[in-house]
């Protein structure tokens, strides 16, 4: 049994509704609603606690906290769990739902948590119907809950790691409760507050900086003269002189209706979801769509389209909150206008701020102008979001004030930034360690948002973060650099006979239409890897037609296809199985193609960068098939 002499602790009196779950501890603990005393109320905060594993002296007690904001926590305990496995037999565990959020009493304001589009209309609509409650969910106050359970738990000093939002979070609760901390590690970080940050001026250059970087890496890619934005140029073009309805499926299978427009691919090429599809096809995608050929840059369009939509389908705001994730948003990040003005006046403000923008930066966030950026959705445009929020209450000052207030205490910080992360980017991460006197940032190569939890691209981002815990320092950081390439799309085709063909090797007997053949179908299957890591239905569609299911394992993906059309004239059905990343793979398909052009064909490929080749074997038409191609 878990050692449960904590339950005598006095302040553990404040806490109601525990229960056991397993070896851990579920909990609440109540807080008062205002802790400046001027709105009534009791907020119970949801907490789960996971004693260390052994009954022996313990180290420490770990802590994660989720990003968004609006997300719960707890909800995402098997991947905090996962990263801290190794340490558990003597470390305690501990993962709290901030309030408003989860069981933390969900913030539910129903037109953002239901209504198709995001308006900043509706955001200023909730603030109001939230009244004098409004500031009331500050990150500030939410880490003095974090502290009010630990306090009572007799836990610390703690390690605590925050992802995205919760690196801010983090930084926080580092400076209000310091005496509390062990270190701080920062997974996808940007700082509290700094020079022209409400601009978001990183976002834009990393975008850039990430397709350009990896198609210089693409042997498929790199070969094209030009960077990989002046490959996409042709296409933006195109969108500036006619945008129109459209519709595509998103990765789960699901029929998106969406403008295909300037702030569509923005939103493809900002969002970055799905990162892997986004990334791997854009740069293939564009180039099709100049030439006439629609149907991958719609894809991309509509999987991203419900991709940058954070909440569930089933609209649940337990699992997520639009209303918490706009009242933390409006409440505590740095805005390009005052707060304290009245909507009226900062909607001026923002129209004479966006003037200057357009006239003093007028590439700042190309290829794309202002205006088309901010056609995307409020809350990734970043800009005015909160431009109808009610106006800023003196009592309860904004969390990106807390380092200017308080200053930064001098603990181990790490922070672990994705090289092609350009939400969180890699400047932003710098800025982040730069506030702490002993902060140190590991970029991790070819990698996108968050590196340190199982989905991530490597397992590095968790070593380094385990071994900095443990340690208080930062290691051997050489796995950093040696994260392998995206290997990105080849060349989309309308018919399999304009796909380069494979390579015949020693025994081949197919010709040059069956070489082609033989590479279109291991393209074919191919595509859907990406839709194969982020899909969470267990169903989706191909390119022209077709459909797949999807079985995860401890051991990978596993995806059943019939009839997949990725070009026009070529279907395939079988399976396609990878290992969880997507990198390694088999496929072993039926490929049916026009004139009675027929092949069964096996296909293997091993994890690594851009250069690494597939095997192809089987037959087409009943002659023997022995050729190599590009991995998928």
């Amino acid at each position: 049994m878990p050692d449960s002499s904590w339950l005598a602790r006095p302040l553990f009196a404040f806490c109601i509704a525990v229960s056991w779950i397993g070896s851990a501890v579920s909990a609440t603990i109540e807080r008062p609603f205002d802790p400046t005393g001027k709105v009534a109320g009791i907020l119970r905060v949801y907490y789960e606690y996971y004693p260390a594993r052994s009954a022996g002296p313990k180290r420490g007690t770990l802590v994660a906290t989720e990003g968004g904001p609006g997300f719960s926590a707890t909800d995402s305990r098997d991947e905090y769990l996962a990263l801290f496995e190794p340490l558990r037999a003597d470390h305690d565990v501990v993962i709290m739902d901030n309030r408003g959020t989860g069981r933390s009493g969900a913030l539910v304001c129903t037109r953002l948590q239901t209504a198709p589009t995001l308006t900043i209309e509706d955001i200023g609509a909730c603030g109001e119907s939230l009244g004098n409650r409004a500031p009331l969910y500050s990150t500030s106050y939410a880490t003095d809950d974090l502290e009010a359970i630990l306090a009572a738990l007799d836990l610390g000093p703690i390690d605590l790691y925050g992802n995205s939002y919760g690196t801010f979070f983090a930084q926080v609760f580092a400076v209000r409760h310091p005496g509390r901390l062990r270190s701080l590690i920062l997974d996808g970080a940007y700082p509290l507050d700094g020079p022209d940050l409400a601009w978001y001026p990183a976002y834009a250059p990393a975008m850039r900086d990430k397709f350009n970087k990896a198609c210089e890496r693409s042997p498929i890619c790199g070969r094209i003269a030009g960077t990989s934005i002046d490959h996409m140029a042709p296409a933006l073009k195109r969108l500036r002189a006619h945008s129109f309805a459209a519709k595509g499926f998103d990765v789960d299978g699901h029929l998106i209706h969406f403008t295909a427009g300037p702030a569509a691919w923005a939103v493809v090429l900002f969002g970055a979801a799905p990162p892997l599809a986004t990334l791997r096809e854009a740069d293939a995608a564009a180039r099709a769509y100049a030439a006439g050929d629609e149907q991958p840059i719609l894809r991309l369009m509509a999987e991203s389209t419900a991709g940058v939509d954070s909440r569930d389908p089933s609209f649940d705001p337990k699992l997520y909150s639009a209303g918490l994730a706009a009242a933390v948003t409006c409440q505590d990040m740095p805005q390009i206008f005052d707060m304290h003005l009245p909507p009226a006046l900062r909607l001026m403000a923002r129209d004479q701020g966006f003037e200057s923008r357009r006239h003093r930066y007028p590439d700042a966030f190309g290829p794309f102008t202002l205006d088309e950026y901010h056609g995307m959705p409020p809350d990734y445009v970043f800009l005015d979001e909160c431009v109808t929020w009610p106006v800023a209450d003196e009592a309860h000052p904004p969390a990106y004030r807390e380092g200017a207030l308080h200053g930064f205490p001098n603990v181990p910080v790490l922070v672990i930034s994705g090289e092609f992360d350009n939400m969180t980017t890699v400047i932003d991460g710098t800025a982040a360690a730069g506030q702490f006197r002993n902060g140190r940032q590991v970029v991790l190569a070819n990698s996108f948002h968050v590196n340190a939890l199982p989905h991530a691209r490597t397992p590095c981002g968790a070593e380094i973060a385990r071994h900095f815990i443990e340690t208080l320092e930062v290691g051997d950081t050489d796995c950093a650099g040696r994260v392998t390439e995206v290997r990105l799309a080849p060349d989309f085709v309308t018919s399999y006979r304009d796909a380069a063909p494979a390579t015949a090797l020693v025994g081949n007997e197919v010709g040059e239409q069956g070489l082609r053949l033989a590479a279109a179908s291991l393209a074919s299957g191919g595509d859907l890897v990406a839709r194969m890591v982020s899909n969470t239905s267990g169903h989706g569609v191909g390119l022209r037609g077709g459909r797949f299911t999807l079985r995860r394992d401890p051991h990978g993906l596993h995806a059943v296809l019939s009839r997949i059309r990725w070009a026009a004239d070529l279907e395939i059905s079988g399976r396609v199985d990878t290992d969880s990343k997507g990198d390694a793979g088999t496929l072993a398909i039926d490929a049916r193609g026009p004139s009675g052009m027929v092949g069964h064909i096996e296909s293997s490929w091993p994890a690594g960068g851009g250069d690494i080749r597939a095997r192809l074997l089987g037959t087409v038409n009943g002659r023997a098939l022995i050729a190599e191609a590009p991995a998928p």
